[in-house]
């Protein structure tokens, strides 16, 4: 029985991985039913596209887990103040460890800002309003999903589960891009800190619902950070 249940999570990990980096098919697909060409989208058409598989991924993923939505939600609220309190915990020391080690990649190393946070910028510029809808509500749902409670259910043990899920997390952030040199692999430094930070908070509270909150929080307010001159000017 134990063994079946492990072969479940195992399955669910994996499709949920598969949907995730293989999201971009879910796009095309869309533009094929509305007869679009992907390549002479507008950025805004684009963008609400993203928007659009985005919220397909969640419907999906809740469908995955939806045994497991309802009790992880009372573990996060039945002593809400105290889970805060951890999430904010966990969360400073994720976020200081990743100013540090960006600190050092940026002015120690001169590497200079990781590709993923150029992407991230230049879709701020773009389509300024939008994104806050993309980078504060969507994506930090889906990927905790992905990196915190699909790795969860498989890794019981918590120091795997933690160091699994933060390289992962910074994995995945640096070699969606080209890499122009071994060291930007460092990148997987600050931002696998903060995903092994997220995947600590849940374990502890054991629910995903610490992690989307801390990701949504850190994830708007950076974005109005940057968003804010462009809307003022």
């Amino acid at each position: 029985m134990k063994n079946k249940k492990l072969i479940i999570n195992i399955l669910k990990m994996v499709l949920v991985f598969t949907l995730f980096i293989f999201n971009s098919l879910i796009r095309l697909l869309i533009c094929k039913i509305f007869g679009l060409n992907v390549k002479t989208l507008s950025d805004s058409t684009d963008f609400i596209i993203r928007l659009a598989v985005y919220v397909i991924l969640i419907v999906i993923f809740a469908l995955i887990y939806k045994k497991d939505i309802k009790p992880e939600w009372k573990n996060f609220t039945k002593k809400l103040g105290k889970n805060f309190d951890t999430a904010f915990k966990y969360y400073g020391i994720g976020l200081a460890a990743m100013v540090v080690f960006n600190l050092f990649i940026n002015f120690v190393l001169k590497l200079g800002q990781s590709q993923n946070e150029s992407a991230v910028q230049d879709m701020i510029k773009s389509t300024p309003i939008l994104m806050i809808l993309f980078a504060g509500i969507l994506a930090p749902i889906i990927e905790e999903i992905v990196f915190r409670k699909s790795l969860k259910n498989v890794f019981k043990n918590k120091w795997m589960f933690v160091i699994i899920s933060g390289f992962i997390f910074g994995l995945l952030h640096v070699t969606g891009f080209s890499i122009k040199t071994p060291l930007e692999y460092l990148y997987i430094l600050p931002y696998g800190s903060l995903g092994a930070m997220f995947a600590y908070m849940d374990y502890e509270i054991d629910s995903t619902f610490p992690s989307i909150s801390m990701h949504m929080m850190h994830n708007t307010v950076l974005v109005l950070v940057a968003v804010l001159p462009t809307i003022l000017h």
